[in-house]
């Protein structure tokens, strides 16, 4: 097990700009946004780093949140940029991502594992291997006829209310792994 100095990343992926606000590809970053509300953390611009980062400290532990900004097919650059500069295993990594195979409102938590067809977590994997900490949040499938790609491209609308819980559920997760571990569930 890691030493407890080293820090914990926890990473939301998505894609920067106020286009994307809201969107279901957003999740990750919905939920990083709910965290760092909880934890009282203000997300600046790193200087030389393609992220949005905060810090803070729950229980003993050094907590890292981020959200890249390098869009989400290279989300990979910044993950590995910031396990670098920060010396963090990949053990410490917790990755939220979006994922379109779960109802909107489920969590799943997962170590390790294939990126399942999201290119962001496919960027993560390319750069640091496969063995971080994942935390899906279900969004949904996209009805006949919208094509994946334009469906998490979308704004939640009138799902927002229930995302929004989607993503303090997912914030509450982290509380969880960070306290007890990370463990395979899905709630």
């Amino acid at each position: 097990m890691p030493p407890s100095d080293m820090p914990y990343l926890i990473v939301g992926l998505g894609n920067p700009g106020a286009q994307y606000a809201q969107t279901r590809h957003n999740a990750g970053f919905m939920a990083v946004d709910a965290l760092a509300k909880e934890l009282e953390v203000t997300m600046k611009k790193k200087f030389l780093l393609p992220v949005d980062m905060g810090e803070a400290r729950m229980s003993d532990e050094k907590v890292i949140l981020a959200k890249p900004t390098t869009y989400m097919n290279l989300s990979g650059k910044a993950v590995g940029a910031l396990a670098r500069k920060y010396n963090v295993m990949p053990e410490r990594i917790i990755v939220l991502s979006d994922d379109v195979a779960l109802p909107l409102g489920t969590i799943r938590v997962r170590v390790g594992g294939s990126a399942g067809g999201h290119n962001g977590l496919k960027s993560i994997i390319e750069t640091l291997g496969a063995e971080f900490v994942r935390v899906r949040i279900g969004v949904g499938a996209p009805p006949p006829p919208i094509p994946l790609e334009a469906y998490v491209l979308q704004k939640f609308g009138t799902d927002l209310d229930h995302a929004l819980l989607s993503a303090k559920q997912a914030a509450a997760a982290i509380l969880d792994i960070i306290h007890h571990g990370a463990r395979e569930q899905t709630f």
